[in-house]
């Protein structure tokens, strides 16, 4: 048994209801889909995935591995799958992720634009027997199996339709540890699965892990003896984490990209010339200063809006913000003035302060941008308490001004870096940002069937999101993990979160 430091996630822990990081740490411990990402590499693999083919890229037989059941001794079955993703795309049931089916056919009917669903079931899903089901997209959509291991296409038990208040207050799954208790806001208790099935087994008993409001308290936890491990060791500590841990610290680089969103449902960050008020900003935030001083080197100025773990084959364009991106106060004065100056004539970074020592860079980031403005009044700090406030406002649409965005990718592709946070109505395109030309071009990346060519395309499209700094890239973001001396075998995969089932307790 270990227990681990835990952020309260925004929603209940439905597999197509959680798109934030602090829900998906346990969905990877308490799901398995057809597909899962290599802990160390991040490559798609099969997982209850028996086979996926499609002739077309647009038609796939999908068959499932026999002998896999949920904790509660249920069958997995390609109907668990085929009822999962019906549920996660209807309107009525509200879930974040709904988004993640619309390329299947049959998406308008059950998730309709506007109006009332007129479907329960996607017409593009259909279940050939036990084993097998099959999906018919809308379009090509090469890499499709490749997004199989997100966590929004994990199957569900009947369980979760029959009862459903009682499947949210104790989540049954099929991954390697099972929920033996959970209270909202405080802990959620989880213990290995000895029936589980999969080779992945979990090497230690369990895993109890505690909310917490402040990551420098966890830290302190963590040297008093109190608390396993922390997977999020705060800026002010990274001074002296060598000291106070030693080789039990880990730093490595992970699929994680900071970013300040804008509200461009407020008309006035949407009106012609703020893309170059966007810019000017950009151009005033010194990020090779603030990533040395407050983050000693464990964050990486972005030059563009992916991350360097996808590769140059994946997408990864070192440099493509260009001039966008590099600091320079002359040229930050000019743009915004030229853009018609700061709305209302300062500008408000909202940020949630429990987690993430945000508090540190957004402050850091209003005096790069006064200083370099000369306007000490030009840019001031505005914290929220939790993530799941934070995250309410910002899915109400409350914000007036720039806030703090990160994006930890849900599967290594340049797709996902770009869609889900830029595409029109997109499930994480927070902003509500909206271009035709970059929807255009992901569109037609998403029918390419050479992958190459495919990348090409998303790379066009980011060329969009530059040009009219849609977002502000910030920097890459190592994941960062200190443990106990009760603790082997911890490290973190490409999503910077602890591989908890890997880990042994002494």
């Amino acid at each position: 048994m270990l227990s681990a430091s835990w952020g309260d996630p925004q929603n209940p822990l439905e597999p197509a209801n959680t798109n934030e990081v602090q829900g998906g740490k346990v969905l990877d411990m308490i799901f398995r889909g057809l597909k899962r990402y290599d802990p160390e590499t991040g490559a798609a693999e099969d997982m209850l995935a028996e086979s996926i083919e499609t002739s077309d890229s647009q038609n796939f037989t999908i068959k499932i591995k026999d002998g896999w059941t949920f904790s509660n001794g249920e069958k997995v079955t390609a109907r668990s799958f085929v009822d999962a993703w019906n549920y996660g795309a209807g309107l009525k049931n509200n879930q974040r992720n709904a988004y993640f089916f619309g390329y299947i056919e049959g998406y308008d009917k059950v998730h309709p634009e506007s109006g009332e669903q007129t479907a329960d079931k996607l017409s593009g899903l259909k279940v050939v027997d036990d084993l097998t089901f099959t999906v018919k997209l809308t379009q090509k959509f090469s890499t499709f199996p490749d997004t199989l291991g997100y966590n929004a296409y994990a199957p569900l038990p009947r369980a979760f339709f029959e009862d459903h208040d009682a499947w949210i207050a104790k989540p049954i799954g099929n991954g390697p540890y099972l929920v033996d208790s959970y209270t909202k806001g405080s802990q959620i208790s989880l213990r290995r699965w000895e029936e589980y099935p999969g080779d992945d087994k979990a090497r230690n008993g369990g895993v109890d892990l505690k909310v917490y409001t402040d990551n420098n308290t966890a830290y302190t936890d963590l040297l008093a003896g109190n608390l396993d491990l922390v997977d999020d060791v705060p800026a002010s500590q990274l001074k002296n984490v060598k000291n106070d841990l030693g080789d039990r610290y880990l730093n490595t680089p992970a699929g994680i990209l900071q970013t300040l969103a804008f509200p461009y449902y407020d008309k006035a960050w949407d009106k012609p010339g703020m893309e170059k008020v966007r810019t000017g900003l950009s151009r005033a935030i010194n990020r090779k200063q603030i990533t040395e001083t407050i983050f000693h080197k464990t964050r990486t100025p972005a030059t563009d809006w992916t991350s360097p773990v996808l590769g140059k084959d994946g997408g990864f364009q070192d440099g493509l913000c260009g001039d966008a991106c590099t600091y320079d106060p002359e040229e930050a004065k000019k743009l915004v003035k030229e853009g018609g100056g700061l709305p209302g004539g300062r500008v408000t970074i909202t940020f949630n302060a429990d987690t993430g020592s945000h508090k540190d860079w957004v402050e850091a980031v209003c005096n790069s941008i006064n200083n370099a403005l000369d306007n000490e009044r030009a840019c001031t700090a505005s914290p929220i308490g939790t993530f799941a406030d934070f995250r309410s406002r910002i899915t109400q649409r409350k914000m007036s001004g720039p806030f703090r965005a990160g994006w930890q990718m849900d599967y290594p592709l340049i797709q996902n870096f770009l869609q889900p946070l830029y595409y029109t109505n997109a499930s994480s395109n927070d902003g509500k940002w909206s271009n035709e030309k970059f929807d255009d071009l992901v569109d037609r990346a998403n029918r390419e069937s050479d992958p190459a060519k495919a990348i090409e395309l998303f790379q066009q499209a980011e060329e969009v999101v530059r040009d009219t700094m849609a977002a502000i890239p910030l920097w890459y973001q190592n994941g960062s993990a200190g443990w106990s001396e009760r603790l082997s075998g911890v490290k973190l995969n490409p999503f910077s979160v602890p591989v908890y089932n890997e880990i042994k307790v002494s």
